[in-house]
């Protein structure tokens, strides 16, 4: 019901995954990702166990084939699910599994691999995947976001759309970029406008925050009202 880009980006140890669907709130069940680790997205009829099972298995240094061949075989639904992922190494692996619906398949690059299900053609993942190649000067999300666009382009998932989410890992325990459209005519046009929305609003905060090399963040208190103050917004924190 699904195709998602899982990737990483040596130059900056991001670990992200793009993913659309003709479904409700897609970002609520497929994309996984763990600092220093890797990226899942876990699809078809979709288990929600096998992200984190495919991330443990990495972190305990196994490859990404071996990883999530581990975490399917207690799964008697192993024939319905479609999982794929990107280690730290950059290497990539995937499972379709005989049960999932046409089209569905694979494809994959160095850091980089296209997955989905329920679509319009094979076209789909391959004109994703060329994007995600040609898209080398762009930043991680919006390389995604192009890559994803063009994928729906070829035609997307073959019954419509209605959800589509984007989220992004890179030193702390959380991510960095996590936005979801959960339910709109447009989904992956949603998401275009979101991350514009976090460039300009989410990402300063990013940089600001507590995080392992600074565990307090920014504490200035008068620097952070003089930035209050520079948007119009009068707010003073008490003293």
């Amino acid at each position: 019901m699904t195709w998602s880009i899982v990737a990483h980006d040596p130059n900056t140890d991001a670990f992200a995954v793009a993913v659309a669907t003709k479904a409700f709130a897609v970002g609520a069940f497929c994309p996984f990702v763990r600092a220093g680790i890797g990226a899942v997205s876990t699809q078809s009829m979709t288990n929600r166990y096998l992200g984190p099972a495919v991330l443990d298995g990495m972190a305990r240094g196994l490859p990404p084939r071996a990883a999530i061949e581990g975490a399917l075989a207690g799964d008697e639904g192993a024939g319905i699910r479609q999982v794929h992922a990107v280690d730290r190494h950059g290497r990539t692996a995937a499972w379709t599994g005989q049960n999932c619906v046409e089209w569905c398949g694979s494809v994959s690059a160095g850091g980089i691999s296209v997955a989905g299900n329920m679509l319009a053609g094979e076209a789909v993942v391959a004109a994703t995947l060329e994007a995600w190649k040609s898209g080398s000067a762009l930043d991680m999300p919006d390389r995604l976001m192009a890559a994803m666009e063009a994928g729906q382009d070829a035609g997307g998932d073959r019954r419509g759309r209605q959800s589509a989410a984007m989220v992004m890992v890179t030193t702390e325990d959380f991510p960095d970029l996590d936005l979801r459209v959960d339910d709109h005519a447009d989904p992956l046009v949603e998401l275009r406008r979101l991350l514009g929305l976090w460039k300009e609003q989410g990402m300063p905060r990013v940089g600001m925050a507590p995080s392992k090399a600074n565990p307090s963040g920014f504490t200035d208190l008068n620097v952070i009202e003089a930035g209050w103050a520079a948007r119009g917004i009068e707010l003073r924190f008490r003293r």
